[in-house]
């Protein structure tokens, strides 16, 4: 090998290039060591240019005591990842980016959940069809949410569905207020109408992607005139395939009154007959 120049200046240059790397890496880890990469600061900001349920007081005050002990070295060596878990762990954080702002700072975005209903008991979910928990209060802010439910897994079903019936009711002027798939994968949906009672209608189960849609125009062509003679039905189930059944008190009301009509004629009937055979019985003078 001493004899051969090639082997020589080969293995002169990998050394001078060891030697190089290494003299790199001691400079990294000088540098790393200096006061003025230890980091100071953590900037938190909105992905949407606004927070709404949560600010960036109470975002920091949940997130940094879970990064005590977890989060180690300085602007090169922090552990991104734990940072992130960390400010993704806060109620109402549906995502947090974090990245590196030279020389000694953090800078985090934010993206909040935006509540579209309560799910089941003790949830929230979101117009994305996540689940998270949150207060329910700071959630109903602007009102009442809707309640959804659904089995496991079909959180994004039951949300997409939600809105094909804001959608498809909007013509009636209902608005859904509980949306219900069941462990079936039937469907029933619950509206307020702004009268004394509340409006319930069976779905049943989807054959095809049109079948929902089909059922509920089969009540959208009827409505006026069914409302006009009932005007605060109760339940409609429209899984018939050609027509649909309805529930109102109205519809009992009448049904009873009819009742008792019948039962007052034949009572007359009755007293008739027995009056007039009761002549019949008095003897002839």
């Amino acid at each position: 090998m001493w004899n051969n120049l090639r082997a020589l200046n080969i293995a002169s240059a990998a050394l001078f290039g060891l030697a190089v790397l290494l003299l790199v890496l001691a400079a990294l880890v000088w540098v790393g060591q200096r006061s003025m990469f230890t980091l100071r600061h953590i900037l938190i900001e909105s992905a949407s240019g606004q927070l709404r349920h949560v600010n960036v007081a109470t975002v920091r005050a949940a997130a940094l005591p879970r990064l005590a002990g977890k989060v180690r070295g300085n602007f090169f060596s922090v552990d991104l990842e734990a940072v992130r878990t960390a400010f993704e762990s806060v109620a109402w954080v549906r995502r947090a980016q974090v990245r590196r702002a030279w020389p000694d700072r953090l800078i985090v975005r934010i993206e909040e959940h935006q509540p579209l209903g309560t799910w089941d008991e003790g949830h929230l979910i979101s117009r994305t069809g996540e689940l998270f928990a949150a207060n329910l209060d700071e959630a109903e802010e602007d009102g009442n949410l809707p309640a959804l439910s659904g089995p496991p897994g079909s959180e994004k079903d039951v949300v997409a569905r939600f809105a094909d019936f804001r959608k498809w009711f909007a013509p009636l002027g209902l608005t859904p207020m509980s949306v219900v798939l069941s462990a079936r994968y039937a469907w029933t949906v619950r509206f307020t109408d702004g009268g004394p009672s509340d409006l319930t209608v069976e779905l049943g189960r989807e054959r095809d992607g049109n079948t929902l849609n089909e059922r509920v125009n089969r009540l959208i062509a009827a409505y006026p005139q069914v409302t006009a003679k009932w005007p605060h039905p109760r339940l409609v189930d429209l899984r018939y395939p050609n027509g649909f059944a309805l529930r109102a008190d109205s519809v009992r009301v009448a049904v009873d009154e009819a009742a008792r009509a019948r039962a007052a004629s034949a009572a007359a009937a009755k007293a008739k007959a027995r009056a007039a055979a009761a002549a019949k019985a008095q003897p002839r003078t």
